[in-house]
């Protein structure tokens, strides 16, 4: 486990020392592909609370969404990291996960089957008040929640960490429902400088609720610690990583107010 997201932890519990951590590992299905997720919350809080849905980067859900659920969970919320790829498909390298999610990619219905899917998983626990739901991801999950507000999904809020920005269908922008924060690395080399104004263009036509918030000398990858310039343009920023989390804070305490 990387050394900051310990050291986020740490602080967390210590604010809370009766706080006890509970996961599970569950099943779910889409259609006949049996998907497997991550729910984890804090016992410590009484009744229910807002779900947070959670979205992994292309190596599929790994230790690192599973680490992002247990920091929401001490915060207050209920937290479930989806699986999109299908259970035991977890790409080992760079060009399986490239060719991973380029399937979902190139088929966003099938996207936006399956990160429904993990949703309606989340809203099912009985912990979980579903009139205060969010979605966030990461690289590959930041394109992916963005695809799920565009179904016209029923919840408060969505959040892109250096997310891919491009829609094949702009004009189902018009479908979102719910608010946008697209936290994006100011020197991405990955983002078209079209793509990420045709973005705009979407968010302003449908007239969404909705923030870009850029952050300098950040590049692609800049929440996740196991990103080390590998390939190039994709490299953790601590600055970038703990601002976007704050910013994300301060988005929920908005959208679920």
């Amino acid at each position: 486990m990387n050394k900051l997201i310990l050291s986020l932890l740490a602080v967390t519990c210590a604010m809370s020392v009766q706080a006890k951590l509970v996961t599970k590992t569950i099943e779910y299905k889409q259609g006949d592909t049996t998907l497997e997720g991550y729910l984890a919350y804090d016992d410590s809080f009484s009744g229910k609370r807002p779900g947070v849905l959670i979205v992994h980067q292309w190596m599929g859900l790994t230790d690192y969404e599973e680490n992002r659920a247990a920091m929401l969970a001490h915060l207050g919320y209920e937290a479930f990291c989806a699986d999109i790829y299908g259970k035991g498909i977890r790409p080992q390298s760079i060009a399986a996960a490239g060719a991973e999610a380029t399937k979902y990619k190139t088929d966003r219905a099938l996207l936006r089957q399956r990160v429904n899917a993990g949703l309606a998983e989340l809203k099912k626990n009985p912990l979980v008040d579903t009139k205060r739901v969010a979605a966030i991801g990461y690289c590959f999950g930041g394109t992916t929640v963005l695809e799920l507000a565009r179904s016209g999904a029923e919840l408060n809020g969505v959040v892109s960490f250096h997310g891919g920005l491009d829609s094949p269908t702009p004009a189902d922008g018009k479908n979102i429902k719910c608010k946008v924060l697209v936290c994006h690395g100011a020197d991405d080399p990955f983002e078209k400088p079209e793509d990420l104004a045709a973005f705009e263009k979407e968010m302003r036509d449908a007239d969404v609720d909705w923030r870009l918030i850029k952050y300098g000398g950040a590049v692609h990858s800049f929440t996740q610690p196991m990103a080390n310039d590998n390939p190039p343009g994709a490299k953790y920023n601590a600055r970038a990583d703990q601002r976007s989390w704050t910013d994300m804070k301060t988005f929920f305490a908005e959208s679920f107010n």
